[in-house]
């Protein structure tokens, strides 16, 4: 398990890619600064929100979906959404030699990014995994249709070692970047959950304004 001050700076960077995600920088693959003075995004948007509190365990605040046992630290390299026919491999994701967080690439067989310093998916904590709603000129990015995911709808990531972790949507979010929930999202909480995160809501010249987040519980594992 990765405590939440071991995933305070990665997850710093990763809210702060986030934020900024879905401008043109992150539009052209490009990473994004994680430090310097707070200031505006490249869509004129939120500053970068504080880093997370180095405090305890808390008791989850996306739902009352009841949690599986945990399982051990296995990378995802698939991820499934059968309600959005969503079916794609997961690259990882990490910082760049130059303080920027790493997005995933424009390109058109678009997929899921999981940010390696947060939990991966069934172990205790919340797993982040972001992708595209567009992908410039090739049109649709992976999670196109994340806003349309319902609580109770399922979520299944496929481990390195064989095991799928399967998830239940327990809350969906469309927030304004200004606004974005930094430690609902990247805090440290008492069981494993999920965290699908992408753009959403209106646009301006340089991209979206707003960020749509699935929250989901761990609800069973098999081994395969």
């Amino acid at each position: 398990m990765l405590s939440r001050r071991a995933f305070g700076t990665g997850a710093t960077a990763a809210a702060a890619s986030l934020l900024v995600g879905c401008s043109a920088a992150f539009s052209s693959g490009e990473g994004v600064r994680t430090s310097g003075p707070p200031g505006p995004d490249a869509t004129g948007g939120a500053a970068q929100p504080p880093p997370p509190s180095t405090a305890g365990k808390r008791t989850s605040a996306s739902g009352s979906a009841k949690s599986a046992r945990p399982v051990g630290r296995s990378a995802p390299v698939r991820l499934r959404i059968p309600a959005l026919g969503v079916d794609t491999p997961v690259m990882r994701l990490g910082l760049s030699t130059d303080g920027t967080v790493q997005v995933p690439p424009i390109t058109d067989h678009d997929q899921a990014g999981w940010y390696e310093h947060s939990p991966t998916p069934g172990q205790t904590g919340p797993s982040v995994i972001l992708g595209h709603v567009t992908v410039g000129a090739y049109g649709d990015g992976v999670f196109r249709d994340l806003a349309r995911l319902r609580r109770g709808e399922r979520i299944v990531a496929r481990l390195e070692n064989g095991t799928e972790t399967e998830f239940t949507v327990t809350s969906m979010r469309t927030v304004a970047k200004a606004e974005f929930p930094t430690d609902d999202v990247y805090g440290n909480v008492d069981r494993p959950e999920l965290r699908l995160i992408t753009c959403g809501g209106p646009r301006d010249g340089s991209g979206y304004l707003d960020n749509v987040i699935a929250f989901a519980t761990l609800t069973s594992s098999t081994t395969r």
